[in-house]
């Protein structure tokens, strides 16, 4: 799918340096930048579940270490 990505100029150059650095295209900057903010989001959500199971598993242990 074809999509138009409008950047201010601070952005431009952010994404430039961004490309320049990896030794890659905008484009691929771009792409590379999706995919890691997903993978980011969906390992943060994950973290989170399993910490809230692990509080609620282990919610007595943890009271009474509090103590």
């Amino acid at each position: 799918m074809a999509m138009t990505l409008r950047l201010n100029d601070e952005l431009e150059r952010a994404l430039a340096l961004l490309a320049e650095a990896d030794g890659v295209s905008k484009h691929e900057a771009v792409v590379r930048a999706i995919a890691d903010a997903a993978a980011r989001r969906v390992r943060d959500d994950r973290v989170r579940d399993l910490s809230a199971e692990g509080r609620a598993r282990y919610a007595s242990l943890l009271d009474r270490l509090a103590q």
